[in-house]
């Protein structure tokens, strides 16, 4: 039950229900009221569950998540899955308790792959005869050659282009006795592995990151002292090729494990995830804070977060408190064989840990499922007398301390940046400290052939250094910068939808912005660079950009520029020559130009101009749109000519497949189309104005007999037996350029509400499962509460209960709230669509 409901249930208040929703403002300032009320007491209790949990998070390369509920049962991850480990354990009285991470085992390298270091071997393109995969096999005549083997020049030691490879790897061994042997194996496409002889893998699939295989302990007892022999067919089924293989031993463990914490609660907040344990006698509160404020760009693009502790004793007592925590080196590398140099000093009042790979290789890797392995990790903290920093090996941040006698660095994989702080003496007051983790990229992007700085270092004036200094210096204000954000943007969401809104508002605040790069071009403009995490790892996609865009037309829409910018340059530049907008700038982190292999003409030129609009709308002039006019106008011709009744495309929902005649697309044609004219107003062109002004009115009248179900309107003009969600439909209302008549909203929202699943409404009649971006768009639309908490409730209860445990994915099945695809994406700043409308329609529900 909505505050209106529950507030007109009893019969003896007036008849008030209608006569409020007939005089908004004084409903508006109810309903606000009522609000801040509720904010006094939810803003600091407000999402308890998650399907992962932000942690560290600044770019799409600085991101580490906690994918489960309880920090200290499983490993910290980048966004992609693959480990990035942080440890914790909290010594009161001498007692050690984990509060963070898990002990896994440390793998010692046998043979290392050539992500470590390229090595030798011998190969053929042909196939051998006899059997090649014996040790005893003479493949004299077979070509040498280095590891890696690929198709991609840029990550070949060795390219490969043929369908098969047969690859013979000679190696010896001194003592071949080891615990627990495991394959580390990185192929393209399919796969057999033989040692010695005998099978140890095989598998018609592909991976694109090194798996670590058990090797049976039968074909373990095949390796001999002395020389041995790794050989291998990999096919090239389809696209991509690649091979590169090694050996790891997991020794024998000789020490005992940590005992837990007790973990008690947990809590998400837009800039902070809270932890508190119970460490015995002592309370431990843990806050992870990545100041991501949305308004202050000098802070946001700062790559450094906090993480914070606060001891205090729970029996009354006094209790002796030390803390150990641990970073892995794992943070900078791709691939866990990469080998690292880690580093320790002292500077400017702070005592620094830095790691990074030995070889640097800076922006030479593009794609999806990829990590930094350039730039360097830091860990800093203030220097104390009760502050010591170490270089450990593995998951126990309590190693590599040995006073005089530790070294200043150290080279190797699997490293861990440890740092312990003394607490002293401890009691019910409690003691904070904190400590400040951060990454220098050195560049981020490579933007038409230029590599880009970061923007904090956008002139290359400054170092990483200097950032950290500022951020200790600036810890207190900072965090309580961050506070006051908290409030605002649950405050924001609480307001304009409820509570479970308000939750996915917050789950979402991190993740949207933390998956873009914000960089200065060389015509020093701003850009805000996403990448397209979990899908093709595109950069600066447009139809990101368009879901993404109302977190930052509500708070900052210089970042939404920053967004655009490139696409503008793209065209205006005659880089790209077509007369509709491009996909995308590149494939992450290499911008040098559309790398996606089709193009969304209708759809992209929509995106373009309707945020355009939605631009001048948020700031109230249209000088962003004049900047663009000829593009603006080339994209509005276009949209004109093809956008009404659409031919075969793609659209944003890409995965769904193409379309023709798609009445949600020809929808954000013609809203487009009323976006341009609207600008032409603001901008004093008369004529544009009134010419696509009587266009999009035109099509407008047109579009609802042609999309004409009965009780709805169809997926596409011509099959009358099918539905959509008409998200586009949203910025009609949000621009208030009334196209389309109320009733087109209300006759889908209506039957919408007959089409729900238990984790919310479908995309359209093809399949099961939504875009749950879309569906805080279409129930935007409802003219009632009732209505739009009916439709968005059960995206919470996706969020909250989904059983994949991923950072939030905005493609899910309504059935049963798995995950179909795409994860830690931009586009959930598409939630915040209903905040935007009630800042800029309020009391339009």
């Amino acid at each position: 039950m909505g505050f209106e409901d529950s507030f007109f249930e009893h019969d003896d208040f007036f008849d008030g229900k209608e006569y409020l929703h007939r005089h908004t403002p004084l409903m508006t300032m109810i309903r606000n009221l009522f609000a801040c009320l509720l904010l006094s007491q939810a803003v600091f209790a407000q999402v308890g569950k998650a399907p992962a949990y932000p942690l560290i998070t600044h770019s799409p390369y600085f991101s580490i998540w906690s994918f489960g509920d309880t920090l200290n049962k499983s490993s910290t991850k980048h966004w992609t899955g693959t480990d990035q480990s942080l440890n914790g354990v909290l010594v009161v009285d001498g007692r050690p308790y984990r509060f963070a991470g898990i002990e896994t085992p440390v793998l010692e390298t046998v043979l290392p792959t050539a992500a470590e270091n390229p090595f030798d071997c011998r190969y053929t393109e042909a196939a051998p005869s006899g059997d090649w995969t014996a040790a005893s096999y003479d493949d004299g005549g077979w070509k040498e050659g280095q590891a890696p083997f690929s198709d991609d020049k840029d990550a070949a030691k060795t390219l490969w282009k043929s369908k098969d490879l047969w690859m013979r790897r000679t190696f010896t061994l001194d003592r071949p006795q080891f615990n627990k042997l495991f394959l580390a194996l990185n192929h393209d496409d399919n796969i057999e592995v033989y040692l010695n002889g005998e099978r140890v893998y095989s598998c018609e699939c592909w991976n694109h990151k090194a798996e670590h295989i058990p090797v049976e302990d039968a074909i373990k007892q095949k390796l001999v002292t002395g020389r041995n022999v790794l050989a291998i067919h990999c096919a090239n089924t389809a696209g991509g090729a690649f091979l590169d293989v090694g050996l790891l031993n997991e020794p024998v463990s000789r020490e005992n494990p940590i005992p837990l914490a007790v973990q008690t609660s947990r809590e998400l907040l837009p800039t902070q995830t809270i932890y508190h344990f119970a460490c015995g006698p002592v309370d431990l509160k843990l806050v992870f804070t990545s100041p991501l404020l949305i308004k202050d760009l000098s802070i946001l693009s700062r790559p450094v977060s906090y993480v914070s502790f606060k001891a205090s004793a729970t029996d009354g007592g006094v209790h002796t408190v030390k803390v150990f925590f641990g970073a892995s080196s794992d943070i900078a590398v791709n691939e866990p064989g990469q080998r690292v140099i880690a580093r320790k000093y002292a500077g400017e009042g702070l005592d620094f840990l830095q790691t990074g790979t030995v070889s640097q290789p800076v922006l030479q890797k593009k794609g999806d499922d990829l990590r930094i392995d350039w730039g360097y990790l830091y860990v800093a903290v203030p220097a104390s007398a009760g502050v010591e920093q170490g270089i450990g090996k593995g998951d126990n941040p309590m190693t590599g301390f040995t006073g005089a006698h530790a070294p200043d660095s150290v080279r190797g994989e699997n490293l861990s940046l440890n740092t312990s702080i003394s607490f002293g003496k401890v009691d019910a007051k409690g003691t904070e400290k904190f400590i400040m983790l951060g990454y220098d990229e050195r560049y981020s992007v490579q933007y038409f052939h230029k590599n880009l700085r970061p923007w904090w270092n956008r002139k290359g004036a400054t170092t990483i250094i200097r950032e950290f200094v500022k951020a200790s210096s600036g810890y207190g204000p900072v965090i309580a910068m961050c506070e006051k954000t908290n409030g605002l943007i649950y405050g924001d969401a609480l307001s304009a939808g409820g509570e479970n809104y308000a939750g996915l508002c917050t789950m979402a605040y991190r993740q949207s912005i933390a998956a873009h790069a914000l960089v200065e071009s060389p015509q020093g403009e701003l850009l805000f660079l996403s990448k397209e995490c979990f899908s093709n790892g595109s950069i600066n996609t447009v139809d990101v950009t368009y879901p993404s865009a109302p977190l930052f037309l509500a708070y900052n829409p210089e970042l939404l520029k920053g967004m655009l910018n490139g696409i503008f340059y793209f065209s205006e530049s005659g880089k790209w020559t077509k007369p509709f907008s491009a996909h995308d700038l590149g494939t992450y982190p290499i911008a040098n130009g559309q790398t996606y292999g089709g193009d969304m003409p209708v759809e992209e030129c929509g995106n373009m101009v309707l945020l355009t609009g939605a631009i001048a709308k948020a700031e109230g002039n249209a000088a962003y749109a004049k900047k663009h006019w000829k593009t603006l106008g080339i994209w509005a011709d276009y949209l004109s000519k093809e956008g009404f009744d659409p031919a075969e495309q793609l659209c944003t929902d890409d995965f769904a497949g193409h379309l023709a005649r798609n009445a949600n697309l020809s929808v954000k044609a013609i809203v487009a189309l009323g976006a341009y004219a609207m600008l032409a107003r603001m901008l004093d062109e008369p004529a544009e104005a009134m010419k696509y002004g009587a266009m999009a009115k035109d099509m407008a009248s047109r579009w609802p007999a042609l999309a004409d179900a009965g009780d709805h309107y169809a997926l596409t003009f011509d099959k009358k037996d099918t539905w959509s969600q008409k998200y586009n439909l949203v910025w009609d209302k949000l621009l208030g350029l009334k196209l389309f008549p109320r009733q087109v909203y209300e006759k889908e929202v209506a039957w919408y509400l007959t089409k729900q699943n238990a984790f919310g409404l479908p995309l359209d009649s093809r399949k099961e499962y939504t875009k749950s971006d879309w569906i805080t768009w279409t129930a935007t639309l409802a003219s009632r509460e009732a209505d739009f908490k009916a439709l968005t409730d059960p995206v919470y209860k996706f969020a909250t209960q989904t059983p994949t445990r991923v950072p939030l994915s905005d493609w899910h099945e309504t059935t049963d709230g798995r995950q179909v695809g795409f994860q830690a994406r931009s586009v959930v700043g598409g939630y915040f669509i209903k905040v935007l409308d009630n800042k800029w329609n309020p009391g339009s529900r």
